[in-house]
């Protein structure tokens, strides 16, 4: 076996662990990161790609943001949509911030050149990697014919990663909620239907509508449990989607797909985020549904916390960020499980609801278009919770 040693071992290069090189690099700390997949593969993974602030300032602090700045393009509102009923919310004007549409697969390939350009190593389609002693001074990652030794490890290797699984069940508490449906969604190369998001609850099931850029669209529909790619043709799709959306279908463009996707949707916490000298964050820790656009966001919210930790620790000595990391990333975490999931409960058609319960949606919906205190509320943690 081959031993490297290290001062922050990171578990996945998404975007989670490469902006932690990127800022760990920042303030003179090595690390080295061991992705279990290829470098295309990451890079073809088709996800969110609207940005709050907090992720705006992060990768302008990790020095990767100029083509972020270039081509990012703001949104000043957000469009709500019940059974035909419409109005917007004036986000920008509220908060003084703006949302910004930016590919998560843009900022991971901003990321992984930056990596590259300063020769940070990443092993990649390394699957078998296994951690050990994280309950020591010097905690173990290992893979094939190679041990890395660090003085931290970070988990950033999603829900199915091992950072997550390495902490033993006693030690760990987990709390899930799965939702009755899913989300299926299209990609298509033709311009936007609307600036703003739209979200829109109709009798018949949800629907979203973001842009990408100029001449491209993500759309999505509430989906059956059970349902396949293959049972929703793009005229099947196209059909439901102009339905869901009423008068705003007139500024529809449609054309053929070019990615087709169903996401099932869930709520999930891990507690702690640590366990010895391993951290985890992002998706190794805790889903949201993706109805408020907050699960790349929440993670850079973490990677955040966590690297200025760890700074403190190994340049300062200072224990005490480190030791709060957990308790302080989770404050947020559930804030944010909250938003996304009051979002997901008033949006969408539940199998289960009464009439009553449905009656309920459509109240809170009249509410928020009535109420200046509610729009304010939703405004501000959709451009983000100050960090």
């Amino acid at each position: 076996m081959k031993t490297r040693k290290t001062q922050v071992a990171i578990v996945g290069a998404g975007p989670s662990g490469l902006l932690l090189s990127q800022l760990l690099h920042q303030a003179g700390i090595e690390s080295l990161i061991v992705e279990r997949t290829s470098r295309a593969r990451v890079l073809e993974r088709i996800r969110a790609g609207v940005l709050e602030r907090g992720t705006r300032e992060a990768l302008i602090e990790a020095g990767c943001a100029d083509r972020l700045e270039r081509e990012h393009i703001p949104h000043d509102g957000l469009r709500l949509f019940f059974d035909g009923d419409e109005f917007e919310i004036p986000v920008a004007d509220i908060t003084g911030h703006h949302v910004l549409v930016y590919g998560q697969t843009e900022i991971t390939l901003d990321l992984i050149e930056a990596c590259e350009a300063r020769g940070q190593t990443i092993f990649w389609e390394e699957p078998d990697a296994e951690l050990a002693d994280l309950e020591t001074s010097a905690p173990k990652l290992r893979f094939g014919e190679t041990v890395i030794e660090a003085d931290f490890i970070a988990a950033c290797d999603g829900f199915h990663g091992i950072g997550r699984q390495a902490i033993p069940a006693e030690k760990q508490k987990t709390y899930e909620l799965t939702y009755p449906f899913g989300w299926l969604g299209i990609l298509v190369d033709e311009k936007p239907v609307s600036h703003n998001v739209i979200y829109a609850n109709h009798k018949d099931g949800f629907a979203l509508a973001s842009m990408r850029s100029h001449t491209r669209a993500r759309y999505y529909v509430q989906s059956a449990p059970g349902d396949t790619v293959e049972d929703w043709s793009d005229e099947r799709f196209w059909e439901t989607f102009k339905d869901r959306i009423g008068d705003a279908a007139k500024d529809l463009t449609t054309g053929p797909s070019i990615e087709k996707s169903i996401a099932p949707l869930r709520s999930f916490v891990s507690e702690p985020m640590s366990h010895g000298r391993l951290f985890l964050a992002g998706d190794a820790a805790h889903i949201v549904p993706p109805t408020g656009a907050k699960g790349l966001n929440l993670a850079v919210a973490d990677v955040r916390r966590l690297s200025r930790a760890l700074i403190a620790q190994l340049t300062k000595s200072d224990e005490g960020p480190l030791t709060r990391y957990s308790q302080e990333a989770l404050a947020r975490v559930w804030k944010v499980e909250r938003f996304s999931w009051y979002l997901t409960r008033l949006l969408h058609q539940f199998p289960d609801h009464s009439e009553f319960e449905k009656k309920m949606q459509r109240a809170e919906y009249d509410y928020i278009r009535g109420s200046e205190a509610a729009q304010k509320t939703i405004a501000e943690n959709y451009v983000g919770l100050d960090f």
